[in-house]
Parts: structure tokens; C-alpha cells; sequence
């Protein structure tokens, strides 16, 4: 059997207002509120109570009488300032009538001249006194020792024979019976089973009810819509 929706399912329009208004019935006129509209006029010919009068400004325009202000007072021309009795050290200078000794003071190096090319005195050196080269002395004999000849010497090899050190050893198992040789492998490990194994906890005999009675087990399902379409098939006959 099926349902239809309730009378609540449907809406009428509205009778009031002008949206949506039920066309069956009589429509009244309706109003709104509109906003307050601009001055007409762009700027207001008259001035308020506030306005203020200059009185400096009359009828026939401003005032023509002298105006007066007072300034401050004028700075004092700084062309010479006379120094104070403080500023003078008399007891800093010798007396005029008597002799003293002169006084030095140390002052910066000069710097030359970019013109100036003139060395300094560690530019120059005197000549050694060992040696051949000396211009003004007589010298002696002077020897130098070289490096050993590879050519002509007498350790110079004419027959390019090659020493005992030329030649390689032949291994005795060559030769001989060959002795077992041996050698060292990492561990091995014993082959076993690296699966997960359940412990005595992981087991709940208690909940076992093959092999007991129990009392029935009833479970809550959804509840089936009203308006599903059964399913319906035609039966063969046979």
C-alpha cells in the first residue's frame, strides 16, 4: 500500500504583500519607503546663526587703518667678541726680559712627493766578501759539487743484466704435492619458522558455544522503507 505526503506537504501563496501574491485573490496597492533625497541646491546661499563676521571687513570692503605688531627683539651683530679676563693663562707664558731655553715639539714625517723618486737608505747593500763576485778583492778558488752521472759512472750497468731480485719464486705446489687449504665462512643459522604464533591469552574458551547450548542471540537491524518497490519477477510454470 502506498502513502502519499500529509496536507503539510503542500504550501498556498501568500495573500499579503506583492511577491508571490495568490492570484485569486484581490491585490491591494503597495507602498515603500524611499530615501531622503539631495538639496536641490549645490552649495546654501545662507549662512547659519553661527556665522561670524569679520570686523575687519565692512560694507565697501577691508579695513584701510594702519595695523600695528609687536616683534621680538633683535639679535646683537656678532662682529667681534672681547674675550674675558678668565680666558687669559699669563702664569703659561716666560717673562718677556728673561733667557730661556729652547723648546721643541715633534712633529708628523713629511710625505714625498709623487715627483720625488728618491730611495730609502735599506735600498742599498754592500757587496759580500765570500765568493767570486766581488769586484774590488781578489778570490780564492771556488768548487761546486754535482750530482752522480747516470752515463759513464762506475755504477753505470753496460751488460743491463738483471739482478737476482728480477726474478719471481715459482710457489712449491707446483711442483709438489699441493697441501689441503682451508678457509673461514660466516655463521649459519639453524632454518626455523618466523611466523606470529598465538600466546595462551590470545584464546577464549569461554566464549566456545559448539560444543554447549546457549541461549539465543538476537541482534537490531535497520529499519526497511515503506516506499521500496518489491521485487517482482514472473514464475515460470513447468
Amino acid at each position: 500500500m502506498e502513502r502519499g505526503p500529509g496536507p503539510a506537504r503542500y504550501g498556498l501563496p501568500t495573500g499579503t504583500g506583492g511577491v508571490g501574491h495568490d492570484t485569486t485573490k484581490h491585490q491591494l496597492p503597495s507602498y515603500s519607503f524611499g530615501k531622503r533625497t539631495g538639496s536641490l541646491f549645490t552649495k546654501d546661499c545662507s549662512p547659519g546663526p553661527g556665522y561670524f563676521v569679520d570686523p575687519k571687513i565692512t560694507r565697501s570692503g577691508a579695513d584701510g587703518t594702519p595695523h600695528y605688531s609687536m616683534l621680538g627683539r633683535h639679535k646683537d651683530l656678532n662682529m667681534f667678541k672681547t674675550p674675558a679676563p678668565g680666558t687669559y693663562s699669563p702664569e703659561k707664558s716666560h717673562p718677556p726680559n728673561e733667557t730661556h731655553a729652547p723648546s721643541y715639539s715633534m712633529g708628523s714625517r713629511t710625505r714625498y712627493r709623487k715627483r720625488d723618486a728618491v730611495p730609502a737608505p735599506n735600498s742599498y747593500s754592500l757587496p759580500k766578501l765570500t765568493g767570486d763576485k766581488i769586484p774590488s778583492k781578489g778570490a780564492s778558488a771556488a768548487w761546486t759539487l754535482t750530482s752522480r752521472a747516470k752515463t759513464g759512472g762506475f755504477a753505470d750497468d753496460l751488460a743491463k743484466t738483471p739482478g737476482p731480485g728480477r726474478y719471481d719464486t715459482t710457489d712449491p705446489s707446483t711442483y709438489k704435492r699441493k697441501a689441503p687449504h682451508f678457509s673461514m665462512q660466516g655463521r649459519s643459522y639453524m632454518p626455523g619458522d618466523s611466523t606470529q604464533k598465538p600466546g595462551p591469552g590470545a584464546h577464549s574458551p569461554e566464549k566456545v558455544t559448539v560444543t554447549k547450548p546457549h541461549a539465543p542471540a538476537v541482534t537490531m537491524g535497520i529499519r526497511h522503507s515503506e516506499y521500496l518497490t518489491p521485487l517482482i519477477i514472473d514464475v515460470t510454470e513447468y
